[in-house]
């Protein structure tokens, strides 16, 4: 039974999740411990690497999207602490998701000729952007991204990515853990994998949208003795879907 979803995103980032309503989602899920792991960005109320709210138990961790020779993967940093390093890469890249976000804006407000209800800020992203193209204009959701804001779309801007190693480097100093994200997602998978000889851990668990054989995480982590991570990367207020069992959170919270 999964009793820990150690990737979910709240309004901090992209996510519709709050800490308010966290409690009730966890309970809804039926796990104790969920980890915040919003991109680019720390949750400003949480203060410590490990926190509890209201029987939850909640862990501070972050998501940081990476250039690395297998091309572009995320890393999910866990039992965050507020150092110099991880400070100053955060606000690069937040003041660089502001001025694309400001660019993203003024593009599409001149090509569909209307005024989006969003504001350029931190923890901007193209999902709040399309939200705002979908309530003002022809274009659902995903045709935003399909058609206008999406990977060579005429209102894409690209943005800053920092090298795996400056990742890496950051995140070992900071956070208790360092893991791979979803390793399934990226096109190439054993390349990604690879990256793992610098890393503590894996997402063993992911919810995909298609199978996967799990032999290949499972090689990555005997090679390099790495821990297990797991997680719904929810973006929504549905937790659980999977994660942790109770052995491999206990493994888990003690390298924290």
């Amino acid at each position: 039974m999964v009793v820990a979803d150690l990737h979910a995103h709240t309004t901090n980032s992209d996510g519709t999740l709050t800490l308010e309503t966290l409690p009730a989602a966890a309970e809804e899920a039926g796990v104790s411990v969920v980890a915040i792991t919003d991109h680019d960005r720390l949750h400003p109320d949480l203060r410590t690497p490990v926190a509890h709210l209201e029987g939850v138990t909640v862990v501070h961790g972050i998501e940081l999207r990476v250039e690395s020779e297998a091309g572009r993967v995320d890393l999910l940093g866990y039992g965050v602490r507020r150092t110099d390093g991880l400070t100053g890469l955060i606000d690069r890249l937040q003041a660089d998701r502001i001025a694309r976000g400001r660019k993203i804006i003024e593009c599409v407000e001149n090509r569909l000729d209307v005024e989006l209800p969003v504001e350029p800020r931190e923890g901007l992203g193209r999902p709040h952007i399309a939200r705002a193209i979908g309530s003002t204009s022809a274009y659902s959701y995903q045709e935003a991204f399909n058609e206008l804001i999406g990977h060579d779309c005429p209102c894409y801007v690209a943005r800053e990515i920092p090298t795996f190693e400056e990742g890496v480097d950051v995140l070992s100093e900071a956070c208790g853990l360092v893991s791979l994200a979803h390793p399934y997602r990226y096109e190439d998978t054993e390349a990604a994998l690879s990256l793992c000889a610098d890393l503590d851990a894996v997402e063993r668990f992911y919810p995909y949208d298609h199978e996967v054989d799990p032999r290949a995480v499972q090689r990555a982590v005997e090679t390099h003795d790495l821990l297990v991570t797991g997680g719904s990367d929810a973006h929504d207020e549905t937790l659980g879907r999977t994660g942790l069992e109770r052995d491999a959170y206990r493994r888990f919270r003690a390298a924290l």
